[in-house]
C-alpha cells in the first residue's frame, strides 16, 4: 500500500469512494450483526423469548416485520461515516506510516510500524466519525414498533438535531472511549494485516493483482474480527442503550448477565460482513488507486 505518488487528497477521495461503496453492499450483514449484539439473553427455559436467531433468520425476520429497506436502516450516516472515517483512517494510513518509518516506504517496512500507524490513524478518524457512528447504530438497533408507536427518529438529520436537542451536543461523541479503542484496533487489524499479508505474498510470488488483493482482504477482516468483537460488542450497547453508565459498566453488566460468549455475539455476521467489507474496500480502492497513477 506504498502510494508516495499520490497525494493526501487523492487517497483521501479514493478511501472515501472504496469505503463507501464496501458500506452499500454490505450493510444488511451490518444491520443483522448489530441486532443480534443488542438482543439480550434469554432466562432460562424461555428461548421462545430470543426474536433472532442467527444472521439469515435475522435478515429474513427484519425483511417480513420492516420491508426490504430497513436492511439498509441507517445507510445516511453510515455513508457520513465512511466519507469521513474510511477516507482519513485510510487516507493518512501510508503519510504517518512513513512518518513514523522516518520518511522511508521503500523496501519492508516493519510490522510494529504499520501496527502503530494504523493506530494513530484509527483513533484520529472516529474521533471525528463517532457522531455518525452514534446515529447509524440508533437507527439500525431500532425494530418493528408496535401499533401507534412513534420512532424516535425519522431519519439521519432527524437523529442528529433530537439527540443534540435532547441530550446535548457531547451526547454524540457517547461511546467514544470504546469507540477509539475499537476503531483504532480494528484499524491496526485491518491495514495492518492486510499490509503485512499482501506483502508476504507478493514476496512468495503473487503477482499484485485481483487475487492477492482478494486474499489480503480476506486476512486482514478475519484479523480484524478476532481481535476487535468484544470490543465491537461494547461499543453497540452503550450506542444502542443509553442505560450504560461507563464502558466498565457495559463489560461487567454484559458478562454478568449474558456471559463470556456474549463479547463474541454476531461473530459469524461480523466476519461475513467485515470480511466481504474488506475485500470489497480493498478490491475498489486499488483499482481506484492503479488508475490514478496511470494517469
Amino acid at each position: 500500500m506504498s502510494d508516495q505518488e499520490l497525494s493526501f487528497a487523492a487517497l483521501f477521495v479514493s478511501s472515501a469512494i472504496a469505503a463507501c461503496f464496501a458500506e452499500v453492499t454490505t450493510l444488511p450483514i451490518d444491520i443483522a450483526k448489530v441486532r443480534l449484539q443488542l438482543q439480550k439473553k434469554a432466562a432460562a427455559g424461555d428461548a421462545a423469548s430470543v426474536k433472532y436467531k442467527g444472521l439469515l433468520d435475522t435478515v429474513a425476520t427484519i425483511t417480513k416485520e420492516e420491508g426490504l429497506a430497513a436492511l439498509w436502516k441507517g445507510i445516511v450516516p453510515g455513508l457520513h461515516r465512511q466519507c469521513l472515517f474510511g477516507g482519513l483512517r485510510i487516507g493518512l494510513y501510508d503519510p504517518v506510516k512513513s512518518f513514523y518509518g522516518g520518511g522511508n516506504l521503500v523496501g519492508d517496512v516493519s510490522l510494529s510500524t504499520k501496527i502503530f500507524a494504523a493506530l494513530t490513524t484509527g483513533a484520529i478518524a472516529i474521533i471525528v466519525a463517532n457522531p455518525t457512528d452514534l446515529v447509524k447504530v440508533r437507527l439500525q438497533s431500532e425494530g418493528k414498533l408496535p401499533a401507534g408507536a412513534k420512532r424516535r427518529y425519522s431519519g439521519a438529520l432527524s437523529a442528529y438535531a433530537t439527540i443534540i436537542k435532547q441530550e446535548g451536543l457531547g451526547a454524540l461523541w457517547t461511546g467514544l472511549g470504546p469507540n477509539i479503542a475499537r476503531n483504532a484496533i480494528v484499524n491496526a487489524a485491518e491495514l495492518a494485516s492486510y499490509d503485512q499479508v499482501k506483502q508476504t505474498i507478493l514476496k512468495i510470488g503473487f503477482s499484485d493483482n485481483v487475487w492477492a488483493h482478494l486474499l489480503a482482504g480476506l486476512g486482514a477482516g478475519f484479523f480484524a474480527v478476532c481481535i476487535g468483537s468484544p470490543i465491537d460488542v461494547v461499543k453497540s450497547r452503550m450506542m444502542g442503550d443509553p442505560s450504560y453508565k461507563s464502558t466498565l459498566d457495559c463489560f461487567i453488566r454484559t458478562l454478568k448477565n449474558d456471559g463470556i460468549f456474549a463479547f463474541y455475539k454476531g461473530f459469524i455476521p461480523n466476519f461475513i460482513r467485515l470480511g466481504s467489507w474488506n475485500v470489497i474496500m480493498f478490491l475498489t480502492l486499488e483499482q481506484i488507486k492503479l488508475s490514478l497513477m496511470k494517469h
